[in-house]
């Protein structure tokens, strides 16, 4: 019973019952590998992303956790994660962090040594996060780099260079990040105020949606000028336009700051990544 009950807390604590983290990981790489092999990618290296997607990620909530272990308690949403219970020791969690980043790293070695070098950066963004909302307002500027890096990753294991284009894209997703992390932010802002935490949600105040809605014209700004840098056609253009009529969504959604509301608009998020996979598949296909 206890050997369930610990693989059960270890499961939670890598939020596998949750996996909208490692889709919104995982649509943004699906992009630039797509992009930069001009259609499907290496099967290798597909495999290689997907694996290390899910191994980052859970990696990735492992540390937020044991940043957060002293505050969780005090946050109604996060008061029964497993460092906070105790059902997961501090020390069992930075020993299963550091086994997934090692098979992340393994992962990693199978491509080449431009993507083994931008994966330090990786590691050093990941393990970053988790202490910014201490010291700073903006650490979902942070999370959008780190869950942005798979980008620049994904074309230098695809085409063992990095064009400049392709940080017209890690731009867009920065922004989109920043804006869906702050809808999420949003669920937690006052408990996080008491607590002494800080995030976009608290900086922008009453000014969070005009912010958000920036955020994501952004994105699409961006989006859009990579499409035309890469030669992308219509339906990458039509993928936009469904993203930006989710991002309408969104804001309908937030339009009165209930927290459950917030966090749906958050999770709405995985079908704007998917639509614009989508569309990118279909450019290639047509």
């Amino acid at each position: 019973m206890a050997s369930i009950s610990k693989s059960s807390a270890v499961l939670q604590l890598i939020r596998f019952d949750k996996p909208i983290g490692t889709l919104l990981l995982l649509w943004p790489t699906l992009w630039a590998l797509w992009i930069a092999a001009g259609g499907v990618p290496d099967y290798d290296l597909l495999a290689i992303f997907v694996a290390g997607t899910f191994l980052t990620r859970s990696a990735g909530c492992i540390i937020n956790d044991f940043a957060d272990r002293r505050v969780d308690g005090a946050v109604k949403r996060t008061s029964g994660r497993p460092l906070v219970t105790g059902a997961i020791s501090e020390r069992e969690a930075l020993s299963l962090f550091i086994v997934l980043m090692l098979l992340a790293f393994t992962l990693v070695l199978l491509t080449n040594t431009l993507t083994i070098e931008l994966s330090v950066v990786a590691v050093l963004l990941a393990s970053t996060y988790p202490f910014m909302k201490r010291y700073t307002h903006l650490p979902q500027i942070v999370l959008g780099l780190a869950f942005s890096w798979g980008i620049p990753m994904a074309f230098a294991a695809q085409r063992s260079e990095l064009p400049t284009a392709l940080w017209l894209i890690f731009l867009g997703n920065l922004w989109w990040i920043v804006a869906y992390d702050t809808m999420y932010a949003m669920v937690d802002r006052d408990d996080d105020i008491r607590a002494g935490v800080k995030s976009t949600a608290i900086l922008f105040g009453s000014h969070d949606r005009l912010a958000i809605a920036t955020l994501q014209a952004l994105c699409l700004l961006c989006l859009y000028l990579a499409g035309q840098a890469f030669a992308l056609g219509p339906w990458f253009y039509l993928s936009l336009a469904a993203a930006a009529a989710l991002f309408c969504y969104h804001q309908y959604l937030i339009r009165n700051r209930e927290r459950e509301a917030c966090f749906r608009a958050f999770l709405h998020n995985n079908w704007v990544g998917m639509a614009i996979f989508v569309g990118i598949v279909l450019h290639y296909g047509s």
